[in-house]
């Protein structure tokens, strides 16, 4: 099983010192929190998209490949990478490039986002929001696995004859999880392609986001991808720890009040009590990721929230050592022991290319002359299959 942590990369007023960071370092923060998660042996780290204020990650692909370079074996992702107003053909292109940066240590996650004037910012109508999620994954699952594309939809031009470069690493895509937390079409699609489902699992009662998991538990072994155990399933979540419990409240309490989404409606202890949010010592993190455990079975992936409300980044380092010294190892043993033997491992790039290769080498796609603007050939890469053939369009 996997742990690490996201960020939703939000830029906040600390709250103790009346200070709102900058963009430069908030930017700087979040490199020195995922170094840390990486030092400390944590397995994930992921961060959001954003478009808008007060937001700082308008660009995963340039923010991850810049961490790719500082840290040495953690898996990078996205927490989520939109879906609906990207461009599938530049996701495949970014992302595919991002996984040969960082060797592969890297996979995403999908999802339409929450906010809703991102957009008309890319030209898009919010009406559509689900088609376009729909749409636009079907191309890009396509576009990682075929040399050559011909395509035709609604919501972008066709394609005819395209080759999406650089190809996966290895000729494996990279994993990807679909995120949603109301939506039942994400969560069928992500197990029609037998995809990983991740359900945030933060902003709500505990246990709300069940009937989703199990749906796409349910439409995985019905696609034939393997057993309702086997089902690739992440959570998210929100943490702060401290040695004991009444310093974790006494700590975090102002941070929280303080936010504009929960502190005018909540008093922490309700909120912690009844949503996924755990605050406490190393042992109530423990007990409260177990409870995760009970109510939606053995799942891959456990990520947590430890840098947002105006934490300074001091504290968001403790956190991350504190993850990963004192909560971590003890859920490592604790859901290996519960562990079902049918239950899936999660996915990595090594995972993915053994299941593909075996003990075979992995393709290395190398190309033949250009075939941009003089057109002098139809088959992209030396290994490209002899029948399949790009029907180029005409130049005049």
């Amino acid at each position: 099983m996997q742990f690490g942590i996201f960020s939703v990369s939000d830029v906040t007023r600390n709250v103790l010192t009346g200070k709102t960071p900058s963009e430069a370092e908030r930017i700087d923060a979040i490199g020195r929190v995922a170094q840390r998660a990486d030092e400390t042996g944590l397995d994930v780290f992921a961060i959001g998209e954003h478009h808008n204020p007060p937001f700082f990650s308008s660009s995963p692909t340039t923010l991850l490949a810049h961490i790719a370079a500082r840290t040495q074996r953690i898996i990078l992702s996205t927490s989520v990478s939109l879906i609906t107003t990207n461009d599938p053909v530049k996701m495949a292109e970014d992302y595919a490039m991002l996984q040969h940066l960082a060797k592969g240590r890297m996979d995403l996650m999908l999802g339409r986002g929450n906010t809703v004037p991102v957009y008309p910012w890319f030209g898009q109508d919010i009406r559509n929001g689900l088609p376009l999620a729909l749409e636009n994954y079907n191309l890009l699952h396509k576009l990682w696995r075929e040399d050559v594309v011909d395509w035709e939809g609604k919501f972008r031009t066709p394609l005819q004859g395209f080759t999406s470069i650089p190809r996966p690493l290895d000729d494996v895509p990279p994993f990807v999880w679909h995120g949603a937390i109301r939506t039942p079409e994400i969560a069928e699609q992500a197990a029609y392609y037998g995809n990983g489902y991740f359900a945030n699992n933060i902003l709500a009662p505990n246990f709300h986001f069940r009937p989703l998991v199990n749906f796409y538990r349910e439409r995985f072994e019905h696609y034939g991808h393997g057993t309702k155990e086997q089902a690739i399933v992440g959570l998210g979540g929100h943490a702060f720890i401290a040695r004991n419990s009444q310093d974790a409240y006494a700590q975090f309490q102002p941070f929280f009040e303080g936010n504009p989404l929960y502190g005018s409606s909540y008093s922490l202890e309700e909120y912690a009590k009844g949503t996924p949010l755990s605050v406490g010592s190393p042992q109530e993190i423990i007990d409260k990721t177990m409870s995760f455990r009970e109510g939606f079975g053995d799942y891959q992936r456990q990520l947590w929230v430890v840098d947002a409300m105006g934490l300074p980044v001091e504290t968001a380092l403790e956190q991350v050592e504190l993850l990963a010294t004192e909560v971590v190892p003890v859920l490592r043993k604790e859901m290996a022991a519960l562990r079902s033997p049918g239950a899936a491992e999660a996915p990595t790039h090594a995972s993915l290319v053994k299941a593909k290769y075996g003990d075979a080498p992995a393709r290395q796609p190398t190309p033949n002359p250009n075939r941009g603007d003089n057109l002098t050939g139809t088959r992209p890469y030396q290994d490209t299959a002899e029948g399949i053939a790009a029907k180029l369009p005409l130049v005049g």
